[in-house]
């Protein structure tokens, strides 16, 4: 059979990675075409636009960017319409691929939404549309099977893809040994001392805003060894302003796996990294501050009891939230202190990360589950007699 798969991001090019080998698995005879990157390709599907040229963040720039954007939306419809595929797969990306989904569902092709949007943050009512346009949505957050049941839309639990990309990293050499930079000149010929991951976000103002506070914090423990995860899209010279009163600090570019592999405590930002850091069997704190105004219109916006992905899969606050006015250097420190030296609290959240792992990985790896599904769904429609 033949597969269209559209995924625009780093994070989709990795899980649809996965994805397109468990097809091939399942289907020895796919022919799989698609948006996505490197790791895609070499998972066997053809790639016929790599997702860094789609990366437009923010208003003024995807106003500034609106006719390629409208470009790749045609050039989209004509590549699937040329290709012709037995089913569309759209992995996350929704400002795209809800725009997609609704044209192919009505030029009759079978649509399979494979990670979904966020709607049961906000935009609760896109899924009316989503309801419409996509026949088959599998699921990786374990209260979106109940929050589309809501909606009379019945969908497919598969699972957290990031338990399998952990597990592999850490089977896997480059997790054998410490990362190469994260000793501080300072210490550089010293012994190592326990690490503390700092993973402050990856857009500029999200990191001027909670680096600052989380460097404060680490004044109050000089032995243990801080570490700042640096984003891959942010250049050196940015982080060397922020550190250079801090020359104590240790930093990786693209090696934060590794770093968590050996932290013994973590301050992370709110997204997909609070469910890694929590993956890894890192204690952890979460530290949130944005503008004032941006802040109140979020918490007008977004319906969500917590903005870490731990404690909303887990629907309790398994890790501590530091939002807003409460994210300050003595708070981060004091949690910092009872997540290293508090025997019962670090216990329980070993019991519930546990927990949280056997939750995302109920009826096996995602991927393959996922392909399973996606195989299976298409095979239904073959007409009798055909292989």
């Amino acid at each position: 059979m033949k597969y269209y798969l559209i995924a625009g991001e780093a994070s989709g090019d990795l899980h649809g990675s996965n994805l397109v080998r468990e097809i091939k698995r399942k289907d020895p005879d796919a022919i799989i075409r698609g948006w996505g990157g490197d790791l895609m390709q070499e998972a066997g599907a053809m790639i016929v636009k790599h997702y860094r040229e789609l990366a437009f963040m923010g208003f003024t720039e995807v106003i500034r960017n609106l006719p390629a954007i409208f470009r790749n939306i045609r050039f989209c419809k004509e590549d699937i319409t040329s290709f012709q595929p037995d089913a569309i797969i759209f992995i996350d990306y929704p400002g795209f691929n809800l725009r997609i989904s609704g044209w192919a569902r009505k030029a009759g092709y079978k649509t399979i939404y494979y990670i979904s949007p966020q709607v049961w943050a906000w935009k609760e009512s896109r899924v009316k549309n989503i309801r419409a346009d996509i026949e088959k949505m599998l699921v990786i957050l374990p209260f979106e099977k109940e929050f589309y049941h809501k909606w009379n839309y019945e969908v497919e639990y598969v699972g957290h893809p990031l338990v399998e990309v952990i597990e592999q990293f850490k089977n896997s050499t480059a997790s054998r040994s410490l990362p190469d930079i994260i000793y501080s000149a300072k210490h550089k010929n010293s012994q190592p001392r326990p690490l503390i991951a700092l993973l402050p976000g990856s857009r500029k103002q999200e990191i001027f805003k909670k680096l600052p506070v989380m460097l404060e914090a680490s004044l109050s423990f000089p032995d243990y060894q801080f570490v700042v995860a640096e984003a891959p899209g942010q250049e050196d010279s940015f982080y060397d302003e922020i550190l250079k009163s801090y020359p104590d600090t240790g930093r990786v570019r693209n090696q934060t796996y590794s770093l968590l592999l050996h932290a013994k405590a973590a301050c992370v930002t709110s997204g997909t990294a609070t469910l890694e850091t929590a993956l890894f069997g890192v204690p952890e704190v979460i530290c949130y501050k944005g503008s004032a105004i941006s802040y109140q219109i979020a918490k007008k916006l977004i319906k969500v009891k917590y903005i870490s992905l731990v404690n909303l899969i887990m629907d309790k606050p398994v890790v501590k939230e530091l939002i807003q006015d409460e994210m300050t250097a003595a708070n981060i420190s004091a949690e910092l202190k009872r997540l290293l030296t508090d025997p019962e609290t670090i216990s329980r959240m070993r019991k519930e990360y546990a927990d949280l792992k056997d939750l995302l990985t109920q009826g096996g790896n995602a991927s393959e589950k996922a392909a399973k599904i996606i195989v299976g769904y298409l095979n239904d429609f073959k007409p009798a007699g055909i292989f």
